[in-house]
């Protein structure tokens, strides 16, 4: 088992949150307004990114932190499954 990272020390710390926060809005909008099975590849891949996160920080996040963050990624698989 690895010995987790201090906060800021992780492989995004470098990355600035307003320019994540950007990328994300863009892909989603670009997927939304695509549709088909672009924008609905588009919504995968962002939602497979969250799930990413998701399972990377699972042991940190409290009950009610979890749940929101599973609903989140419920609601993009469900928009993408829309757009097809």
């Amino acid at each position: 088992m690895r010995a987790p990272l201090p906060a800021g020390r992780g492989p995004l710390s470098r990355v600035s949150p307003s320019l994540a926060f950007l990328v994300v809005v863009a892909v989603f909008a670009t997927g939304v307004l695509v549709r088909g099975a672009v924008g609905a590849g588009l919504l995968f891949l962002l939602a497979a990114g969250v799930a990413t996160l998701l399972a990377g920080t699972w042991r940190v996040l409290s009950a009610g932190q979890r749940a929101g963050r599973a609903l989140v990624l419920a609601l993009l698989v469900g928009i993408a499954f829309s757009v097809l």
